[in-house]
């Protein structure tokens, strides 16, 4: 082996490139135009479609759910909280009273609340979950975690799940007295 000179390496390439440009037949250029051209048009459906993602603006709502043993509600209002998008509680979709609080009750009110907001536009939800609190159980119902799994599962991004069940400083008294409830 030896080492060629700069000089020598640049003949050699120039030599190559006419070798190829002789080859090259019509045929041959007409195929490379075409790649070229289909190279060009992926490209720019590539572009489109980026640009078609960034176009998507995300729609935000508030998911203000109230858990209690008694009953589930959800409720998806704008970002203020001053305009309602939909409500619906476990008691509309259950006949017994015993089943306003359950799971099943839940989904169904989460799943007709979150077709309301789909319909509206909203793509993108913040939650509220509330139990009762004050001198009431400070744990949600069984029905909060079933709600939000189905807005979830409705197709909404999820940003923040906060707990909002208020809490006393300094409490009232509970009901039933002194000597508490007598039965």
């Amino acid at each position: 082996m030896y080492a060629l000179s700069e000089t020598d390496t640049v003949v050699e390439k120039k030599e190559d490139v006419e070798a190829v440009l002789e080859e090259a037949t019509p045929e041959k250029v007409a195929e490379s135009e075409k790649a070229v051209e289909s190279e060009k048009a992926v490209e720019s459906e590539m572009e489109v479609k980026e640009e078609t993602k960034k176009e998507v603006k995300e729609k935000w709502g508030l998911a203000h759910i109230y858990s209690s043993y008694n009953n589930t509600i959800i409720h998806i209002t704008d970002l203020t909280g001053g305009e309602t998008v939909s409500i619906s509680s476990g008691g509309c979709h259950v006949n017994a009273d015993r089943y306003e609080s359950s799971p099943f009750a839940a989904m169904k009110a989460a799943r007709t609340v979150v077709d309301t907001a789909k319909t509206k536009g909203f793509t993108a939800l913040h939650i509220r979950v509330r139990a009762v609190g004050g001198v009431g159980s400070r744990v949600p119902g069984p029905g909060a975690q079933a709600a939000i799994r189905t807005l979830a599962r409705g197709g909404f991004k999820i940003g923040r799940i906060d707990d909002v069940t208020p809490i006393p400083h300094d409490t009232t008294r509970k009901k039933g007295g002194k000597r508490g409830r007598r039965v």
